[in-house]
């Protein structure tokens, strides 16, 4: 029974490790949103954390506050998304595939 146990128990720490890492990197990647057209454009890392946000001089209208809050919000659920499906493909379940 021992041996059994301590190879299981080594896989975990293997795992755990493994796990570590890449959330890790996770933290350090970059998701890029863009909408319009690239008319906005963020960034978010892997913790969903704004790093940065380009607007285009020609997408603001002081008319339209409205239209570029949109542009904005759509440009972050973008990169969001991209940081969720990342953070799919390294859950502990996908590891141990």
């Amino acid at each position: 029974m021992g041996s059994g146990f301590s190879k299981m128990k080594k896989q975990a720490r293997m795992l755990e490790q493994q796990y570590s890492k890449i959330k890790d990197e996770m933290a350090q990647a970059q998701f890029v949103g863009e909408s319009g057209g690239g008319l906005v454009r963020l960034v978010l890392n892997g913790d969903k954390e704004l790093q940065s946000i380009t607007i285009r001089p020609d997408c603001v209208d002081p008319t339209d506050v409205e239209g570029l809050q949109d542009l904005i919000f759509a440009a972050f659920q973008e990169a969001a998304g991209k940081v969720r499906d990342a953070q799919k493909d390294i859950s502990p379940s996908n590891l141990l595939g």
